[in-house]
């Protein structure tokens, strides 16, 4: 649940001007994500989020520049505790996440830019990967079930 809420941060911030902790609680409540001022406090240290001067004049959350792409050992991180099954057919592999995580677990994965895998799209709590040759599948399935593990 961290990880999807700390998408959610992303995807507010980068949409909307957000300059205080409260005002970004307020929108991940109308999300849907039951927080306190502390877990977005938390949030806000984890994510490494700073203000800066927006266009209007305000200041604003913002990430920094790496911040969609998340250092690797958070990468295996994410990986372990989201994921819970990797299977295919044809050239989708199809991977089940724990409920609310597919799409951080997709963005990842996407971030992981592992050779073979052309996308992603992901819904709750699963991701369709298409792999860019049927042959290498097999060992695709392999390298994600040794992640997760």
């Amino acid at each position: 649940m961290r990880y999807s809420r700390q998408n959610k941060i992303l995807d507010i911030i980068n949409s909307q001007e957000v300059d205080t902790q409260d005002k970004l609680a307020e929108l991940l409540r109308e999300s849907g994500y039951n927080v306190t001022q502390a877990t977005v406090s938390r949030d806000i240290k984890e994510l490494q989020l700073f203000k800066t001067l927006s266009a209007s004049g305000k200041y604003r959350y913002s990430a920094g520049p790496d911040m969609n792409k998340p250092a690797p050992d958070r990468f295996v991180r994410i990986i372990r505790e989201t994921l819970q099954s990797v299977n295919s057919s044809g050239n989708i592999i199809v991977v089940k996440t724990l409920n609310g995580c597919a799409n951080a677990a997709a963005e990842t994965i996407d971030s992981m830019n592992i050779p073979g895998i052309l996308g992603s799209i992901a819904g709750d709590n699963t991701i369709f990967l298409v792999a860019d040759d049927r042959a290498d599948v097999s060992a695709l399935v392999l390298q994600f079930n040794e992640m997760m593990s």
